[in-house]
């Protein structure tokens, strides 16, 4: 099969893409397919018609273009399929706060939350008890967000994501373990239970993607009725935001035991630190069966 491999972009994350790229193409000539890499920073105007000669596209792209449904728009256009949502889930999935909307919709636990936009600007008021953090509404690996502990730091992280995002999102602080659960096809796997560095605060771009990062066990050591709730959560999720395919969501579970979904993301990393890999792999799915998965999923909803 001729798979054309989307990856790069001209996002924050541009280097994270490029990194998983590179294992996700051993993989995909692995399994006996022919590739063509494709970089719409490089070479955006092409991309309708590369599509049209492809047989399916791999998109490993974080923010945006990618997880906005951009590409994944084009792709349609084309009538190239592809791993993964659609183009409306991608990008309600993408934008936190038009997501947490439909996670309180649908009873599902997230933190408290306000959206700050630049018309408000950096003056704009703290509406949350602190500490809060503030990040970047369209976006992912932690990049450009802030843990906010007293109230003379709020505008400086507010200037933090306009320089790199038009909304911030603001969120309640929420004390616990953070925990990951993916979905592959329709069904939940694993847990994940994240641990950050002792030097740092939170899961932050170093802690996710350097060799002596944070510490990550999979499957998470909770008690089997914890593991049960987060995976209903997160089908419930899901299924909500309307996605296909496979995604990831984040959650931190309170010393209590209270769960709180963050974020769900559309297309999770594929570099080999990531996490949905490890997740697969607790199931017995190796790197490359969880491309060939992807690519089978991505072919069945392309016949639906």
């Amino acid at each position: 099969m001729h798979v054309i491999l989307i990856a790069g972009g001209w996002s924050d994350e541009r280097e994270v893409s490029l990194s998983g790229a590179k294992k996700i193409h051993e993989a995909l000539e692995e399994l006996g397919h022919t590739v063509t890499f494709f970089d719409p920073a490089e070479d955006f105007k092409n991309l309708l018609t590369i599509a049209r000669t492809a047989e399916f596209a791999f998109i490993n792209l974080h923010g945006t273009p990618g997880e906005d449904g951009l590409i994944q728009a084009i792709l349609d256009k084309a009538g190239c399929p592809y791993q993964g949502a659609g183009a409306a889930a991608s990008y309600l999935a993408l934008n936190k706060a038009a997501s947490k909307e439909i996670f309180e919709d649908r009873n599902l636990n997230t933190p408290n939350w306000q959206l700050v936009t630049p018309t408000q600007g950096r003056q704009a008021q703290l509406k949350l008890d602190l500490p809060v953090f503030v990040k970047p509404n369209k976006g992912g690996s932690s990049l450009g967000m802030s843990l906010v502990k007293e109230a003379k730091d709020f505008p400086a992280a507010l200037d933090k994501v306009f320089a790199m995002c038009q909304s911030a999102l603001v969120e309640e602080f929420i004390p616990g373990v953070e925990l990951t659960c993916g979905i592959l096809g329709e069904e939940p796997l694993p847990l994940v239970m994240i641990t950050p560095r002792d030097d740092s605060e939170f899961f932050d771009y170093e802690n996710k993607y350097a060799a002596d990062g944070a510490e990550e066990i999979c499957p998470a050591p909770v008690d089997d009725s914890v593991t049960k709730s987060i995976q209903a959560q997160m089908r419930t999720a899901h299924e909500a935001l309307g996605l296909t395919g496979y995604s990831r969501g984040d959650f931190i579970m309170t010393p209590d035991g209270e769960f709180y979904l963050l974020e769900v993301n559309t297309l999770p990393g594929m570099t080999p630190t990531s996490l949905l890999p490890r997740a697969a792999a607790a199931i017995g799915l190796s790197f490359t069966d969880l491309i060939a998965r992807l690519m089978e999923l991505g072919m069945a909803g392309k016949d639906q």
